[in-house]
């Protein structure tokens, strides 16, 4: 399975440990940056927007996005059409968004989710299945046509 992943800088920690995980765990990565742990300040739309394209193209199954509150990665996400990006910050949430929303690509605010919580919301995110049934029919109604 192929995992895109992109942050702005206060995410680089965080993509890091993910990353590592998940190449440790099968996972093939396309990571989109951002790269540097120097302190540099970034714009997150330009890591955002091709880690989020990857998925809606269909080159990577889902995708992982990471800003300081989630807010703005998960906005550009959820512009395009064939994406459902969640804002997680905990086990309950990340849960949720895969079993009744079928997201494709998860939002992560750097700056509020704990290190001891953001492997586990990994974990929770690629083994949760999507419950089909009565939650099929509300996500085909999110698509603007």
């Amino acid at each position: 399975m192929i995992v895109a992943i992109g942050s702005d800088h206060t995410g680089v920690y965080y993509k890091y440990l993910i990353k590592n995980f998940l190449i440790k765990n099968g996972y093939k990565i396309i990571d989109f940056g951002f790269h540097n742990k120097n302190g540099k300040q970034v714009d997150y739309p330009d890591f955002i927007h091709p880690t989020v394209k990857h998925v809606n193209d269909g080159i990577a199954t889902f995708g992982i996005v990471i800003c300081g509150t989630g807010n703005g990665a998960a906005m550009i996400a959820n512009k395009y059409k064939k994406i459902r990006a969640a804002l997680v910050w905990n086990k309950e949430i990340t849960c949720l968004a895969r079993k009744h929303n079928d997201a494709n690509v998860i939002s992560l605010p750097a700056r509020f989710i704990k290190k001891n919580d953001l492997l586990e919301i990994i974990k929770i995110f690629f083994k949760t299945d999507f419950d089909e049934g009565r939650h099929r029919k509300r996500i085909e109604k999110i698509p603007i046509n």
